[in-house]
């Protein structure tokens, strides 16, 4: 039986846990003596929780998939699809937003089928509400709603390099995302 971990040492877990999502959210090659120094605790501390960058990364990665599937599923998805996908897309946006660059580190390392299902559960989502708009006369029926899907995918990650390079703020891009993806899917 496995022994419960000391307090101190579950503190350095968290504290790695959070530097490594701030500083792979910013750059997703940040390196383990980048997040160490971030964390406050030493390579050895670092490496004697977490056997390798890859298993950090996955461990961070997992748990912002899993903060924005919690997230996610809080949005309301009754009365009109346009509206409710307008908020899907602004809260979308809003956790692209906080976990930035984070998703090119976990795409570095979680393979593709851990990728497909980090994306299953968003994404048939957005597909109800397509297929529901598409229903009602609301979306576009003359794409494919997997085009569609990947449209609006696009739109969001432009606008997290458009924040990036200072082209746009992030306040404007939770509009611009919402605005432009809905106008991609009207007749």
């Amino acid at each position: 039986m496995a022994r419960p971990q000391r307090a101190d040492a579950r503190r350095n877990v968290q504290a790695i846990i959070t530097a490594a999502t701030e500083r792979l959210a910013i750059d997703p090659e940040a390196s383990i003596n980048d997040i160490a120094a971030a964390a406050g605790v030493g390579r050895v501390t670092l490496y004697g929780h977490f056997e390798n960058r890859a298993a950090l990364v996955r461990v961070v990665s997992e748990r912002a998939i899993a903060a924005t599937e919690s997230e996610l599923t809080e949005v309301d998805l009754d009365g009109d699809p346009v509206a409710a996908l307008g908020r899907v897309l602004e809260t979308t946006w809003h956790l692209s937003h906080r976990f930035g660059a984070l998703i090119v580190a976990a795409e570095h390392t979680l393979d593709g089928d851990e990728m497909q299902r980090a994306h299953g559960a968003p994404v048939a989502r957005v597909r109800m509400l397509l297929e529901r708009g598409r229903a009602q006369g609301r979306f576009r029926t003359d794409q494919p709603i997997d085009w569609q899907v990947t449209t609006l995918q696009a739109i969001v990650h432009a606008a997290s390099r458009a924040v990036h390079n200072g082209a746009i703020t992030a306040v404007e891009a939770r509009e611009l995302v919402r605005d432009t993806g809905l106008a991609a899917l009207h007749r």
